[in-house]
């Protein structure tokens, strides 16, 4: 089978999972988080996703971090950017330039941490229609890249395409990358879950969809993968991530793109649903640990 198709040495996959950066620990609990999992990638918000609160890079305690994830054989640190940055949004221009400016911050803590990839969610027209949105997006992009100096990519996430989402399928990226003045800054977190809940057929088609990509963009610009099953059908467009092989994906599809050898230096990063324990109904058991061990397996 497909999925039996492997990387000679399983350990050398770089394969993690998002992990949490708080407490005073702050990014060495991070990368002692990752290492409980088995991993040697990880991925962290700078801070609370649904705001723009950080705290200075002095007080992440990042050199701590970086020195026992050498230790620790963690090869390598993603960064996601918050939700609340939405370049896309024309209709609020109010959080335009609050967008831009923390926009232009996050790379330089991305940097900080020892990373070059800041995983971006393209954003929403909110209403505006999509071209307006992608306009702003790439007029929000090149504001940003214009001034930067970080040497950090800004991964644009493929999307589900609930409501107003830009990204929603492979033309949108291709079309930002044709347009935004420095394209060279850019790459793509490819995700599972969200490319699948769009439309594209990883289950019966997964060649085809990469040659897809491939056309369209390149799969040398895929600089992070999300490893996330589906909790539902092709093409739903609703964004509900599911455990590995607990979803409309499947178990073979995601363990063969994991094992790909064209992304055989490309993080992948789990972010699954938490499980409870038994007789709960609270969500309060990290699966990355099983998971991990069941992908490299």
């Amino acid at each position: 089978m497909a999925a039996e198709k492997a990387c000679k040495d399983c350990h050398e996959l770089i394969l993690g999972s998002h992990v949490g950066m708080s407490g005073k620990d702050m990014f060495l609990g991070s990368v002692k988080e990752a290492e409980s999992y088995g991993a040697n990638a990880l991925m962290v918000y700078t801070g609370a996703p649904q705001n723009t609160r950080r705290k200075p890079i002095a007080e992440l305690n990042i050199d701590a971090g970086l020195a026992y994830a050498k230790q620790a054989g963690i090869r390598e640190v993603v960064v996601h950017a918050p939700y609340i940055i939405n370049l896309a949004n024309s209709v609020k221009p109010e959080t335009f330039e609050p967008g831009v400016e923390f926009l232009a911050k996050e790379l330089v803590r991305t940097a900080a941490l020892g990373s070059d990839v800041l995983v971006l969610h393209p954003g929403s027209h909110v209403g505006s229609g999509a071209e307006a949105g992608i306009a702003k997006l790439i007029d929000g992009l090149d504001e940003v890249l214009a001034q930067d100096e970080s040497g950090v990519f800004v991964a644009l996430e493929t999307m589900a395409g609930k409501g107003g989402e830009i990204g929603r399928d492979f033309e949108e990226i291709a079309t930002i990358y044709e347009r935004v003045k420095r394209p060279e800054c850019l790459r793509v977190c490819f995700d599972t879950c969200h490319v699948n809940d769009a439309g594209c057929d990883l289950v019966d088609d997964y060649e085809g969809v990469l040659a897809r990509f491939d056309e369209l963009i390149g799969l040398d610009q895929i600089a992070v993968i999300h490893v996330n099953d589906s909790m539902n059908p092709r093409g739903s467009h609703k964004d509900r991530h599911a455990n590995i092989g607990e979803g409309s994906i499947g178990f073979e599809p995601l363990c063969r793109i994991v094992h790909d050898e064209r992304f055989s230096k490309v993080p992948k990063i789990l972010e699954t649903p938490w499980r409870c324990e038994e007789g709960s109904t609270k969500k309060t058991l990290p699966p990355y640990k099983e998971e991990i061990a069941l992908l490299r397996g």
